[in-house]
């Protein structure tokens, strides 16, 4: 952690955090803003394999979710990641994916992370290629969902970013 972030605890969400979690997404203006609900549910049923950071007070102000496939249980697809505006720049995001990784690797195992980005993401395409970095890991990339699959309007492709076999010491 940096000493930009030394101020902040990453931990587990609690039900009481899924209304911050989802105004945070929703002030992102990047991420697929899914319902209030859907954030309440996540808080309580994918706590184990999802990460907050909290200020001084204990407010959430960045957040990595995400689940473990249940086809794949060595790999964590992880959903969405957002920091509050004001904690920009300071590592953070890579600061919860590397908590996150580490504490679901100790507890399930993991070898792999997976997500997916639509093109022009360049926030989110740095963040994965760096994690890939840090940890030794083969970062590949493949159409997952074509734009055509989406029958909500016209969306971009999401690209499935699948980086692994982990290494979760941070290299040199």
């Amino acid at each position: 952690m940096t000493a930009a972030q030394a101020d902040l605890q990453i931990d587990r969400p609690s039900v009481a955090d899924g209304a911050a979690l989802w105004r945070i997404a929703r002030d992102s203006k990047a991420l697929d803003l899914n319902s209030s609900y859907s954030y309440l549910l996540w808080c309580r049923d994918f706590a184990a394999t999802t990460a907050v950071a909290r200020d001084e007070r204990g407010e959430p102000v960045g957040f990595v979710t995400g689940y473990v496939r249940p086809d794949r249980p060595g790999t964590l697809l992880v959903w969405q990641v957002a920091v509050d505006a004001a904690y920009r720049g300071r590592g953070l995001a890579a600061a919860l994916l590397d908590g996150l990784t580490a504490r679901v690797s100790a507890e399930r195992g993991l070898r792999i992370v997976e997500t997916t980005i639509t093109p022009g993401n360049t926030a989110s395409e740095r963040l994965f290629a760096a994690f890939a970095e840090r940890h030794g890991a083969r970062l590949e990339r493949e159409v997952l969902f074509d734009a055509r699959l989406f029958p909500d309007g016209p969306h971009d492709p999401e690209v499935l970013y699948r980086i692994g076999p982990l290494s979760l010491t941070p290299s040199a």
